[in-house]
């Protein structure tokens, strides 16, 4: 068996997030079913994460094991084939180590969220960032953000579903870019961290937007941080601003977006 990795770029509108799941349309499920009609047999693949509906991908990335020796490019243009009529597309192929793990072995996750703030409604941009059409304050927003980096009990930011064991992590950054625009202003802000609960970027830009429209003082967010109180956060980002942009391992198997 040889191990290939894939780095995935996909518009998560139509989809039931990543994770495959009987009856509904998932990335996961389309890329296993694609591999079946280029290979003639079933394949499971592992993905670095696990996206909501609705969330789109700059740089997922997945593992597969395969019966057959395959030259990568042979992979990513069948793949591309196969996925044509799909939003997904395998940007990278390469063969990796055995023991290499596209989740586990991953060192950090960086996700972009984009806010767009015009009072239009949007058309051709639809989907693809939070609308508002209120300004934001950046620099209060930065002020309030600073209050979560490094290591804490996330509880507060954490989805009531999610799953995992604990509510502590780490965040290494929070940054912010912002761009005019002929209509409006772009807003991205980019968090990093080795993992992420569920929601919890969603429920930290849900929040840091409350800050930004003037809503909340800035030093609230290290209040609610330190209520772990999920009923005190912000309400949650919609999905479709959201972007898993990179993940980066040790050796750096694929180029940074």
């Amino acid at each position: 068996m040889k191990r290939y990795a894939l780095k995935i770029e996909y518009d998560g509108t139509a989809y039931h997030g990543w994770q495959k799941q009987v009856e509904c349309k998932t990335i996961q499920g389309e890329i296993e079913l694609a591999f079946s009609k280029f290979l003639g047999y079933p394949v499971n693949i592992s993905g670095s994460g696990r996206t909501d509906t609705g969330v789109h991908a700059l740089g997922q990335v997945a593992h597969v094991d395969l019966e057959k020796k395959w030259l990568p490019e042979k992979i990513q243009g069948a793949m591309n084939f196969y996925l044509k009529k799909t939003a997904i597309s395998i940007l990278e192929v390469c063969i990796v180590d055995e023991n290499f793990h596209s989740r586990f072995s991953a060192k950090s996750r960086i996700y972009e969220y984009k806010l767009l703030i015009r009072k239009a409604p949007l058309t051709l941009q639809k989907n693809r960032f939070w609308h508002l059409n209120r300004a934001q304050d950046l620099d209060r927003m930065e002020v309030g953000a600073k209050h979560l980096i490094g290591t804490h009990d996330f509880t507060t930011f954490r989805s009531s579903i999610c799953q995992a064991n604990s509510p502590i992590r780490t965040i290494d950054s929070i940054s912010f870019k912002e761009k005019d625009l002929p209509n409006g202003r772009l807003i991205v802000i980019e968090c990093k961290a080795k993992s992420f609960l569920h929601n919890q970027v969603r429920s930290i830009v849900g929040s840091l937007e409350k800050v930004g429209s003037h809503k909340w003082k800035p030093e609230y967010i290290k209040f609610i941080l330190e209520s772990k109180d999920r009923k005190k956060c912000g309400s949650l980002a919609p999905p479709q601003g959201l972007y898993l942009k990179n993940i980066t391992y040790e050796n750096g198997i694929f180029k940074q977006n």
